[in-house]
């Protein structure tokens, strides 16, 4: 069931959009004073996540892409490679290397870059192409990416989020859910692009869509080394299809902000704890009956100022190892600005697991001499993350 719809935006995105607007002006001014210019991972093709092709196939540069306005095209009018360099995404990179942010997301994106500004290149004009703007770009140049994207199933939810603005892409979307046959030609398109990781999520719950069952080994069957990735809240992973269709991914997240039902409504409206961490556990005993060792399983507990107390963490510790997870890692957040964790940003949590570019975390797989664990996490931000050591049951 979706959870019930807002009549108007929450505050805490009203005040996102302010400080963006702003933060937006401050980044253009400096960047020049500093003689830099802009560039997008995501549109130069080095990226793992942010480009995301929505439920009803437009193409977003941004995986917060609330309103439409990172849209850069609609794979129902045209092909990948038209849209990926077409003209709207051609004018974000032109704006980025003038020195420009094309939207206020920007401000917020982990794959905006700043080079110097001699790294501009101008690209040579078409035959027969009426002269105009010269077409710019910063940085690498771009290529179709071939490292990850984001590929929503659906937009529907179960719960409402007070960081997500889900409820806004909602309206936008012609349709709310992708069907199979679509799902089947992106399935195909994540092949013909070599993709390294699919993220089978966005703004939606993966496990609300009722073809799920047959999405999973679609997405498999043509991608057979790619790795899957799904974020669920859990709520809804409730029955043998559902865990049956989880297999065939590589690596599953459950967001559970908190250690019972209080702490994590204040996050997660209309969401329920014991449901979600009996849904977990029931997964990760279905995996290990059948031997199987994938898909790595992972609470991603998101800390606010409300959950991360040192007794909350070491709670959430004892209830991650006694459901068998394989890890459990703490993820900062700044939406809402109210529930902003000052502990983490002080430090007070280092003490738990180890940094990587999820927040902290810890692996809580059992050391054994006869097997080696592959990392939770392939290729990690070398800058970000220290040696992953598996610790003892």
């Amino acid at each position: 069931m979706d959870a019930p719809k807002l009549k108007r935006r929450r505050f805490n995105w009203i005040v996102s959009d302010i400080l963006r607007k702003g933060l937006k002006t401050a980044m253009e001014w400096t960047a020049r004073l500093k003689g830099q210019r802009f560039y997008c991972k995501a549109l130069a093709g080095e990226s793992d996540y942010n480009l995301t092709i929505n439920c009803d196939l437009t193409v977003s540069c941004t995986c917060q892409d609330y309103n439409g306005s990172g849209h850069i095209g609609d794979l129902n009018k045209n092909t990948f490679q038209e849209v990926y360099f077409g003209p709207v995404a051609q004018r974000f990179r032109t704006e980025m290397a003038k020195g420009k942010l094309p939207i206020v997301t920007c401000t917020r994106c982990s794959d905006l870059g700043r080079v110097p500004k001699s790294q501009v290149h101008i690209l040579p004009q078409a035959d027969g192409a009426a002269a105009g703007e010269p077409q710019m770009f910063a940085g690498p140049k771009p290529r179709l990416p071939y490292r990850g994207l984001l590929l929503e199933n659906t937009v529907r939810c179960n719960i409402d989020c007070i960081g997500c603005d889900r409820q806004s892409a909602a309206r936008i979307r012609s349709v709310q859910q992708m069907d199979l046959d679509k799902l089947s030609k992106m399935a195909d398109l994540a092949h013909e692009l070599g993709l390294e990781k699919l993220f089978y999520l966005n703004l939606g719950e993966p496990f609300l869509s009722p073809n799920i069952g047959k999405e999973m080994p679609i997405l498999r069957q043509k991608n057979p080394n790619c790795r899957i990735v799904i974020s669920t809240n859990g709520i809804l992973l409730n029955n043998d299809v559902k865990r049956e269709a989880a297999l065939y991914a590589s690596n599953i997240f459950f967001s559970i902000a908190g250690i019972n039902d209080a702490m994590l409504k204040k996050y997660e409206h209309y969401g329920n704890f014991e449901k979600a961490y009996a849904n977990l556990k029931a997964l990760v005993e279905y995996r290990n009956a059948r031997g199987l060792s994938k898909p790595i399983l992972e609470w991603k507990y998101l800390l606010f100022n409300w959950n991360d107390r040192r007794a909350t963490i070491e709670r959430a510790i004892e209830l991650a190892k006694a459901a068998g997870v394989d890890a459990i890692s703490f993820w900062p957040t700044s939406n809402p600005f109210y529930g902003l964790s000052y502990r983490y940003r002080l430090g007070l949590l280092n003490h738990v697991g180890v940094k990587t570019w999820k927040g902290r975390e810890l692996d809580l797989r059992p050391i054994a001499k006869d097997r080696a664990f592959e990392p939770l996490w392939p290729d990690p931000p070398p800058e970000k993350i220290g040696l992953q050591t598996p610790v003892p049951a």
